[in-house]
Formats: structure tokens, C-alpha cells, sequence
């Protein structure tokens, strides 16, 4: 079994004293900027997540965090219940409990002690209100001046869509264009590749659902659309996309191959979804972290928490099995 660093590991990689690690770990700002930067890119290196139950968060027992969805995201929606689970594994031992928040931000009468916003659009109006209301906040998404961690939906698109060309399609479509962040990233970093190998693409628009991937691929193929290999925005929407395909005797995937993102532990699929997935824990993680930087009233910054291609049995050559 793999030890997990301690403090003291950290230190020793990065020359410096645990005094100093623990100050970089609770946010103090008796750090230089530098110092501070160094010991960051040790402690991810050397995978070292903080235990919540003994770091001092800034805020205190009791305090509420309020997960701020689109008005239209189902609570129960399978990517925020593991998000969900994974900031509870550290916020409960610090007695600092998740408040949904479905309404408009500014109609609630008394708002959290911090917001993570989730959902992002490009120049997301809620952080502006926020930060208006002295409310620390962190994006889930990624926004210039605000405090913010994002999986590189960009890149994830990019090996899914390689994962399709280099199984030799040229006829590609994306599902999701839609005006959400991640749906624009992904969208942009699968037109990117594509491009790259020289496919033909088009593009269905859809949301992340089981349902709304069914109707919006079964839609388009009965109007004449015609792909073989598609990249899902979600691993949701690429099960309904699947599902659309069998009904309409479309084999998956020897007819057509199928990409989705997310890394999803359960899908309604008949196989193993090549997908592209996140590192849920960590985005929660760097978020709480985060967090606490905002709460202490640092300078904003942003991460990137990378993602990785897990191959399965949705992608074969075209008329080739998998």
C-alpha cells in the first residue's frame, strides 16, 4: 500500500521547513509569493492532498458552503452527487454543511458563508453579485480575476477525438453544442483535433442527459445525419446517444463509435464507454483549497486539473469491431 505524504515530505522535497509548508497549506500570507509557488508544485507532484480534519480552514463550525447550480441542473444529476460526495468526505469533519442553491442568487434573503458556482458560462454574472455581497467564491469553470479549478475540458475533448481518428473515422460528430462553458470547451477542443486529421464534423446540439443525448442523436439521424464516430459532451448523454442507436439498428461499435466525458463509476450502456475522465476528488479538493485562499482574501488564481483517456469497447475502426 502506497504511504501517503506527510508534511514533513513535502518539506524535504521543496528545502524548506514544515513551518513554512504548513503556512502555504492554511493560506498565511508570511509566504513569499515564490516560496509559496514552489511548495504548491512539490505538494502536486508528490500527490499530497491536505486532511481536512487538520487544516484550520478559515471559516468556522457551522458555517454553510452553498453549491450555486443552473436553475435547469438536476440535484441528483450523477457527476454533482460524486462532486457532492467528494466535498462532504472533507467538509464534514470541519462542521461546515453544503447548501444547494437552485433560485437566483439574488433572491435569496441570506446567502452562505462561501459559493462554489458550478455550471459556468462565459463572464458568469453570479461571481459579480458575490463579490458585490463580500461573498468568497470559487468557479467551478475557469473565469480571468476569479478564484477557479476546471478539469482541461480542452484537452479531454482532444483525446477523445483522437481516440476516433486514430481508429481511422473521418466522419465525426460532436454532441452538446450549447452555451455552457464545458460544452464550448469541449466542442473547441474537439473542432481542434479533428481539424487536425483533416474529418469532416458536424455538430448536434444537446444537453447532458441520458434523455436529451437519446432524442438529439435519434433526431438527427432520422433527418438524414450520418457519422461514424461520435463525441459526447457527457458520459450521460453518450449512453442516451447509444441507446438512440440500437433503437434505430445502428451497432455500437461497429457501425458507429462512441467517446464520452466524465469517467462515470455506472452507465445504462451494454459495455464498457471509452470515456475521457476527471478527477472528481481532486477538482473538490483544489476547490475547498481554493477556498480557503479566497476566504483569507489572497489573489485570485485558477488550475487546471488534468484529465485522462480510459479506453473501453465503444471505438473500432469504422465497419470494424473493437
Amino acid at each position: 500500500m502506497t504511504l501517503r505524504p506527510t508534511i514533513d515530505d513535502i518539506a524535504r522535497a521543496a528545502g524548506v521547513s514544515t513551518g513554512t509548508v504548513s503556512r502555504v497549506i492554511n493560506g498565511k500570507h508570511t509566504v513569499a509569493e515564490r516560496t509559496r509557488a514552489h511548495v504548491q508544485d512539490v505538494m502536486t507532484s508528490l500527490g499530497y492532498t491536505p486532511d481536512p480534519a487538520a487544516r484550520h480552514l478559515s471559516w468556522r463550525r457551522g458555517q454553510t458552503l452553498g453549491l450555486s447550480l443552473d436553475r435547469d441542473d438536476p440535484v441528483l444529476h450523477p457527476y454533482h452527487v460524486l462532486f457532492r460526495r467528494a466535498l462532504e468526505a472533507q467538509t464534514a469533519a470541519l462542521g461546515v454543511r453544503l447548501e444547494d442553491l437552485r433560485a437566483d442568487l439574488r433572491q435569496i434573503t441570506r446567502l452562505p458563508s462561501a459559493v462554489l458556482v458550478l455550471h459556468a458560462t462565459e463572464r458568469d454574472s453570479r461571481l459579480d453579485y458575490l463579490r458585490e455581497q463580500g461573498i468568497p467564491a470559487v468557479l467551478i469553470g475557469h473565469q480571468l480575476g476569479a478564484f477557479w479549478v476546471a478539469p482541461d475540458d480542452v484537452g479531454g475533448a482532444r483525446l477523445a477525438t483522437e481516440q476516433l481518428t486514430r481508429a481511422g473515422h473521418r466522419h465525426l460528430a460532436y454532441l452538446g453544442r450549447g452555451d455552457s462553458q464545458v460544452a464550448q470547451d469541449r466542442e473547441y477542443g474537439f473542432q481542434d483535433a479533428a481539424r487536425a486529421a483533416g474529418a469532416h464534423t458536424q455538430f448536434i446540439p444537446g444537453d447532458f442527459t441520458v434523455l436529451g443525448g437519446y432524442r438529439a442523436v435519434r433526431r438527427a439521424w432520422e433527418n438524414g445525419a450520418r457519422f461514424t464516430g461520435l463525441f459526447a459532451q457527457s458520459d450521460e448523454s453518450a449512453a442516451g446517444a447509444i441507446a438512440a442507436l440500437d433503437d434505430l439498428g445502428v451497432r455500437v461499435p461497429q457501425d458507429v463509435s462512441v467517446v464520452g466525458f466524465d469517467g462515470l463509476p455506472e452507465l445504462p450502456v451494454p459495455v464498457q464507454l471509452t470515456t475521457v475522465a476527471q478527477d472528481i476528488p481532486r477538482i473538490a479538493s483544489t476547490a475547498l483549497t481554493l477556498m480557503q485562499e479566497a476566504v483569507a482574501g489572497r489573489a485570485a488564481r485558477g488550475e487546471y486539473i488534468p484529465v485522462q483517456l480510459k479506453p473501453g469497447a465503444t471505438v473500432a475502426p469504422p465497419g470494424g469491431t473493437p
